[in-house]
């Protein structure tokens, strides 16, 4: 499985790079720091799943999320958030979020 992490903080970044390292069938295969660098990443990697954080700069994960599944609806998208508003959960799911 080939995917593609995008959150703004290096940190989380990385931890998630690490441990998705640990599984034998998995590669990241890019990580982006930003909403628009995870569309152009999806875009051009072909990741079979993209975890976006929700709240990111130049353009969030939920809006990021629709982009990617506008021109590429086989992909699965994760979203992450630190936020435990039911808001954010719903408006990812209509967005096109699996999870």
């Amino acid at each position: 499985m080939r995917i593609v992490i995008a959150d703004d903080h290096m940190l989380v970044r990385e931890g998630l790079r690490l441990l998705i390292g640990g599984f034998a069938d998995c590669e990241v295969v890019g990580s982006a720091a930003d909403g628009r660098e995870a569309v152009r990443l999806s875009q051009t990697l072909a990741p079979d799943v993209v975890l976006l954080d929700i709240n990111m700069p130049e353009l969030n994960g939920i809006d990021a999320c629709r982009r990617i599944l506008s021109e590429q609806p086989q992909l699965r998208v994760i979203l992450l958030s630190m936020h435990p508003d039911e808001g954010y959960v719903l408006r990812g799911v209509e967005a096109g979020a699996k999870g």
